[in-house]
């Protein structure tokens, strides 16, 4: 087995901290408030394809199927599912959505609190939802195939690969993304992820990715957090000068290096509380799309 970094092993421990607040803390919260879940947003929708956009994938290389797929595995037996637009061209490249879930929550339920698949299906998005796992090296090796092995079932373009997810799900998001443990995304919305400035201050900067970090102004677990991780990447992504406010309240920060565009974008409400930001991440996800072409 590879000998693990001192920054990987510094990382493991800050991941570990995290899922014991979690497993404490949190999970009864979820368990316990089928409010939280929605169900409307669980059904694919059709796409419109634009007529001049050309086949990039040969019929019949990719035999992911179109709806919904919800046992597909990764080698140790993690389960995903994917929905793909309801109209899915096997041919056209599709941008992904990968939604790594909070502590102790199945892909069911995590589509259900995140609330993606329509919009994002109508978008023209393929999207996979994680189940949980426990965070320590192995979850991180694992869910970070995912996007690697959406992508050998499905046509979908490897720039325009995006991540998200709350709590665990945003601490992941983050994680896989600074390792460089999947297909590098062109952008990520990581929400009320367990990092602060100097968990990710150990850690050497991956390459420019745009970044939106949603957290809320009153989480109890990760008081602050959002502000110290959107600062850590807004260094890493080259942004020079004090954030900005935006008219849809986010901060921007200014002169980030081309694809390193970086937001702070604060909510209100609990830890357990999804933001309900979505058109706003898709917008986010959208450009980032269209700047990576």
């Amino acid at each position: 087995m590879p000998v693990s970094s001192p920054r990987t092993r510094t990382l493991a421990v800050s991941v570990a901290v995290v899922a014991v607040v979690l497993a404490v803390l949190a999970v009864p919260l979820w368990r316990a408030s089928p409010s939280l879940y929605g169900k409307e947003e669980t059904q694919s929708e059709a796409h419109v394809y634009a007529p001049s956009e050309p086949a990039v994938c040969s019929a019949g290389s990719r035999p992911g199927p179109s709806g919904v797929s919800p046992r597909e595995e990764t080698p140790d037996g993690t389960r995903y599912l994917v929905r793909t637009p309801a109209n899915y061209d096997a041919t056209r490249a599709h941008p992904l959505i990968v939604v790594f879930a909070p502590h102790g929550v199945s892909r069911w339920l995590s589509e259900r609190f995140v609330g993606l698949t329509r919009a994002a299906t109508r978008a023209g998005f393929v999207i996979a939802y994680a189940d949980s796992r426990t965070l320590d090296r192995q979850a991180i090796e694992e869910l970070g195939r995912i996007p690697a092995l959406v992508a050998s079932r499905w046509c979908i373009d490897e720039r325009r690969v995006f991540f998200t997810g709350h709590s665990d799900g945003g601490t992941l998001a983050t994680v896989v993304t600074v390792l460089g443990k999947a297909i590098p995304p062109a952008a990520i919305a990581p929400s009320a992820a367990g990092f602060r400035d100097v968990d990710l201050a150990t850690f050497a900067c991956p390459a420019p990715v745009a970044v939106m970090v949603q957290h809320s102004g009153s989480d109890e677990l990760f008081p602050g957090f959002g502000r110290e991780a959107a600062d850590w990447w807004a260094a890493c992504n080259g942004c020079r000068g004090k954030p900005e406010p935006r008219s849809d309240g986010c901060l921007a920060y200014p002169s980030c290096s081309s694809g390193g565009v970086t937001l702070y974008c604060e909510s209100a409400g609990r830890h357990i509380d999804w933001p309900r930001n979505n058109e706003r991440v898709l917008e986010f996800f959208e450009s980032a799309a269209r700047a990576s072409r």
